[in-house]
């Protein structure tokens, strides 16, 4: 069995559905109550109703680019269709905000040719406390369960507890684990991780680097060099470059993308935390600001609850 077909098989089954339903049920309740709000005492979408939207939108933390767009679209069909009554407002919602999304970044995870390189290198990019030692752990428990050989590269060898759980982490799902001393040169562990990956036969190496947001030529400086260095066994290493964001801090997510975006070239994202915040807007944001892919939402504790992001099932269960 493929990469994307475990995925798609776990991302089928009820238990799946229901942890992303569950996971997204804070931001639903806060989301709901504040359109409801915006439309109290309102039959038709007006002008007025249409101001109220913006605000629970930007107040949902879905940031105020995305949200001009998705009211401009909503006018702009409510001035076409003439009479639109509030009670239409959250399927025009659903309708705008799924076509925004399917317009930003290519095709959902299923297209990804994870079987053409190997040893796939992925490179684990973000601020300390997002959970991105947690989400590296998670992604080498389900990719192992796909039947793939994985190997973990522990490069956060600046702060004290970063090898430690990492290494816990490895022994937990059953993985190796590529560590040095703390305080050796992050590029050193990360050109040892993958030069085992070759001689190891590994499907897949994942990389975790520093979690300081440092000043952005810095942060520069420490991923081209590891990335470098990875190209001496690699040539086109790292074939992804995942930044972890916690969705449940809203707008400083954003702002951590923007300068993880300028440091290096991050082709993929991962969102923490929906489970624990209300904030869930903020998938939306993201996503259509940065036009970089979301392929992981974590929406709960378990080991499985890291997900693989389906515009579609994200937004429907958003509107459920």
């Amino acid at each position: 069995m493929g990469l994307f077909d475990f995925f798609k098989k776990k991302q089928e089954t009820p238990e799946s559905q229901e942890a992303l339903n569950k996971g997204l049920e804070k931001t639903k309740e806060g989301f709901f109550a504040k359109i409801t709000k915006a439309v109290v005492g309102k039959s038709t979408i007006d002008d007025d109703v249409l101001d109220n939207l913006e605000e629970v939108l930007v107040t949902s933390d879905v940031g105020v680019t995305t949200t001009l767009k998705i009211v401009d679209r909503i006018q702009k069909r409510v001035a076409e269709d003439k009479y639109v009554t509030t009670d239409d407002l959250n399927r025009l919602l659903k309708d705008e905000i799924q076509g925004l999304l399917a317009e930003n970044n290519s095709n959902d995870f299923e297209n990804f040719e994870y079987g053409n390189r190997k040893p796939y290198v992925i490179m684990v990019v973000g601020v300390n406390g997002v959970g991105k030692t947690t989400t590296i752990g998670k992604l080498a428990h389900q990719l192992k369960e796909a039947g793939n050989k994985v190997v973990l590269g522990a490069a956060d060898t600046f702060r004290a507890a970063a090898v430690d759980q990492i290494q816990l982490w490895g022994d937990r799902v059953g993985v190796r684990v590529v560590a040095q001393p703390m305080g050796s040169d992050p590029a050193s562990v990360a050109f040892d991780t993958v030069k085992s990956a070759v001689a190891n036969g590994d499907d897949v190496a994942i990389i975790d680097t520093a979690g300081r947001l440092h000043n952005k030529v810095g942060l520069m400086n420490e991923l081209t060099k590891i990335k470098n260095v990875m190209q001496k066994v690699i040539p086109d290493a790292p074939h992804e470059i995942l930044l972890v964001l916690d969705a449940s801090t809203g707008q400083n997510a954003i702002e951590q993308a923007t300068q993880f975006t300028q440091a290096t070239d991050v082709n993929a994202l991962a969102l923490t935390k929906l489970d624990g915040t209300a904030k869930g807007g903020v998938v939306i944001g993201i996503s259509d600001q940065f036009k970089i892919p979301v392929k992981y939402i974590g929406v709960g504790e378990k080991i499985g609850d890291l997900q693989l992001f389906n515009k579609k099932d994200f937004v429907d269960s958003l509107f459920q």
